[in-house]
């Protein structure tokens, strides 16, 4: 049963890939991966629209990104 168990792991990344709730930091403290390495698993499991379509949302997406997260919370205190 290794294979389904990879075939959960897989889903459960690409479930949190396309989450706006879960930060690419949040799913590198679960699994170990890198945002780049989440990258090329979302490129080789989807099919090309699909990757493509994910990309365009994600890219620069402050809810993806923990860090932009906390430069835009900090911003916000100030006003």
């Amino acid at each position: 049963m290794p294979h389904k168990n990879k075939k959960n792991t897989l889903d459960n990344i690409i479930q949190m890939a396309w989450s706006d709730k879960v930060s690419f930091e949040e799913i590198q403290k679960k699994t170990k991966l890198s945002e780049k390495n989440i990258i090329q698993i979302m490129r080789k499991e989807l099919n090309n629209k699909s990757y493509i379509l994910w990309r365009k949302r994600v890219k620069g997406r402050k809810s993806k990104h923990r860090k932009l997260n906390e430069f835009r919370d900090n911003d916000n205190s100030l006003l």
